[in-house]
C-alpha cells in the first residue's frame, strides 16, 4: 500500500506540515500587535513551504520586501506563484544558504517568520535523508551521553539558532516569530540565555492537534532585540489572550517553569549527595524481556524457553510506575558491568548461552553505536548498582511525581530499564527514609517549580540530582545517610 499524504517518507524526513491560513493570519496580527508596528522593511522565511506565512505577512505589512527559501521544488513553484511579483522564493537547502550573506542585503527592521521542520535527526537517520545539519557536539555532552540518545535532537532547534546567530551578528534590528514545538522554544531560549544574547522573548501556545493534526506541545516563539540578555519569558495560552498564563525564568542558567516557586524552594538546591542512576539499555526486548507464564518463561517472540536462573531478574519498566502490567516481567542480564567480556557464559550458563546465540542476528541488527566493539550481547547503563536489594525509583516518563520504594522479589533485586531513575540503598530502613522525603511536600514544590510537565520525558537525571538530599532531610540525615560504597 502506497505511504498516505501523512506519513510519506518525503514528509517526514522534511518535517513537512503546512502552515494553514488561518494560523499563518493569526500569527501576523499577534507580530504587528507585539511588535507595535505598522512597518517592517523586510520579511525572511526560511523554510516557506507554499507561502501561508509570507502570503499572511504580504497583507499584514504590504511595504515589506519579502524573501522565503524552500527546499521542495513544488513547494517553492506554489509560493512563488501565490505570491507573484511581491515576493521572491528560492528554492535551496536551509543547510547550505550563506545566511550572512543573505541577512545583510535586507533592510531593517526586519522580520524573521517561519515554521520550520518538526522531526529530529533520529527520524532522518530512519528514513536516510540527507537533508540533515552537519555533525556537531552538543551542549558539552559526554561521548556516552551522545550516543545513547541524548543527542538526538530536533532540526528546527539547529536551524533557529543557527538563524539567530547569523542575524544578531548582522547588527540588524529584528523580530522573529517562529512556529515549534515547546521543547525546541525551551532549548533556544536557553541558548540564548547562555550565549548571552540581547532578546526579548515570549511564548504563546498553540492548539497543534487543530491546526496540523499533531499530538505535541507547539507554541509560537517570539523573540526580538532588546537592550538586555534573555530574563523573563512571559508564557500566554492561546494567541489571542493579552495577560501571561506564567512566567519562565532562569535559575543556576537553566530555564524553568515556574521562577517564583524555584525561589521559595531554593533552600533545598545543591548537588545531590547520592547519585542517581540510570535503568539498563539494551534495545533488545524480543529477546532479553521475558514474560512468566505457567508453562514456563516466554520471550517477546512467543517461544517458550528453558534458561538457568542465573541472569534472569524480576524487571520494571517506566510504564509500570504508572499502570501496574498485569504479566510477570524478567529481564535477561547478559553483564554485570559496562564491557564485562561475555564468553564465559558458555561455560556458565550453557542453555541461556545457546539461546542468545540463536537470536544474535537481533542483537547484531541494535542501530547504535554504544554496541559497536563491545563483548557479544552487551548492554548499557549497568553496573553493581542495578543490582541494589532496595531501590527508590521513578518513572522518567511520568507525568506526576511519585517516587515508589521497590524491594527484592522471589528473593532476586529486581532491576529497571532506561526510562526510570533511581537511587541504590542497602537497606529497606534507607530506601523507606528517602522515599517518604522524596514524597514529601517540599521536594514536590521543589521539583514542580522545575520541571516541564508536557516533555517527553519530564523528570531527568539533571533536575533529580539538583536537591540535596541531605538539606531535604536534615536532621534525619545522619540517622539515614547512605555513603556509597565500593559495592554500589
Amino acid at each position: 500500500m502506497a505511504p498516505s499524504p501523512t506519513n510519506s517518507p518525503q514528509r517526514v524526513a522534511h518535517g513537512d506540515w503546512q502552515t494553514p491560513a488561518d494560523l499563518s493570519s493569526s500569527v501576523l496580527k499577534l507580530v504587528a500587535r507585539q511588535a507595535q508596528t505598522a512597518r517592517f522593511a523586510s520579511v525572511l522565511e526560511p523554510t516557506c513551504g507554499e507561502g501561508s506565512l509570507l502570503a499572511a505577512a504580504a497583507s499584514t505589512f504590504p511595504e515589506a520586501k519579502l524573501l522565503g527559501f524552500e527546499l521542495d521544488a513544488a513547494h517553492a513553484a506554489v509560493a512563488q506563484q501565490r505570491l507573484g511579483r511581491r515576493a521572491r522564493v528560492v528554492q535551496a537547502d536551509f543547510f547550505s544558504v550563506d545566511w550572512e550573506k543573505e541577512l545583510s542585503s535586507l533592510p531593517s527592521p526586519l522580520l524573521l517568520v517561519g515554521n520550520p521542520p518538526w522531526v529530529t535527526t533520529a527520524t532522518l537517520g530512519v528514513v536516510a535523508t540527507r537533508n540533515s545539519p552537519p555533525k556537531r557536539s552538543r551542549g558539552g555532552m559526554t561521548g556516552l551521553e551522545a550516543k545513547t540518545g541524548r543527542s538526538n535532537f530536533d532540526i528546527s532547534e539547529w536551524m533557529l539558532e543557527r538563524l539567530l546567530e547569523a542575524t544578531i551578528a548582522s547588527g540588524k534590528n529584528f523580530y522573529m516569530a517562529m512556529l515549534c514545538k515547546a521543547a525546541v522554544a525551551r532549548r533556544l531560549l536557553e541558548t540564548a540565555h547562555q550565549r548571552r544574547w540581547k532578546l526579548n522573548g515570549s511564548i504563546y501556545t498553540i492548539d497543534a492537534k487543530r491546526h496540523f493534526a499533531a499530538s505535541v506541545e507547539a507554541v509560537l516563539l517570539l523573540l526580538s532585540t532588546s537592550e538586555t540578555e534573555v530574563d523573563v519569558i512571559p508564557v500566554f495560552p492561546d494567541l489571542e489572550v493579552t495577560q501571561p498564563r506564567s512566567q519562565f525564568g532562569f535559575s543556576g542558567g537553566t530555564l524553568v517553569p515556574n521562577l517564583t516557586g524555584t525561589r521559595e524552594s531554593a533552600e533545598l538546591e545543591g548537588r545531590s549527595e547520592l547519585e542517581w542512576r540510570s535503568g539498563i539499555k539494551h534495545d533488545c526486548a524480543s529477546i532479553v524481556e521475558l514474560e512468566r507464564t505457567p508453562q514456563g518463561l516466554r520471550n517477546n517472540k512467543g517461544e517458550l524457553l528453558q534458561l538457568e536462573p542465573n541472569l534472569l531478574f524480576p524487571f520494571m519498566k517506566g510504564a509500570d510506575f504508572l499502570r501496574r502490567p498485569t504479566k510477570e516481567r524478567w529481564l535477561l542480564v547478559p553483564q554485570q558491568r559496562i564491557g564485562e567480556d561475555t564468553r564465559p557464559l558458555e561455560f556458565m550458563v550453557p542453555q541461556t548461552w545457546a539461546y542468545l546465540n540463536h537470536h544474535r542476528s537481533v542483537f547484531a541488527a541494535r542501530k547504535s553505536s554504544i554496541y559497536r566493539k563491545q563483548p557479544d550481547f552487551a548492554i548499557f547503563g549497568v553496573g553493581p548498582y542495578s543490582f541494589a536489594e532496595f531501590k527508590v525509583g521513578i518513572s522518567a516518563l511520568a507525568k506526576r511525581l511519585h517516587f515508589e520504594m521497590i524491594e527484592p522479589r522471589q528473593g532476586k533485586p529486581v532491576v529497571l530499564d532506561d526510562t526510570c531513575y533511581f537511587l541504590p540503598c542497602d537497606s529497606a530502613d534507607q530506601a523507606r527514609a528517602f522515599t517518604s522525603a522524596l514524597n514529601s511536600a517540599e521536594a514536590k514544590h521543589f521539583f514542580d517549580s522545575r520541571i516541564f510537565w508536557d516533555a517527553k520525558r519530564p523528570i531527568t537525571k539533571r533536575i533529580l540530582s539538583t536537591l540535596s538530599l541531605e538539606k531535604l532531610l536534615g536532621a534525619h540525615w545522619p540517622a539515614i545517610t547512605y555513603l556509597h560504597s565500593k559495592a554500589i
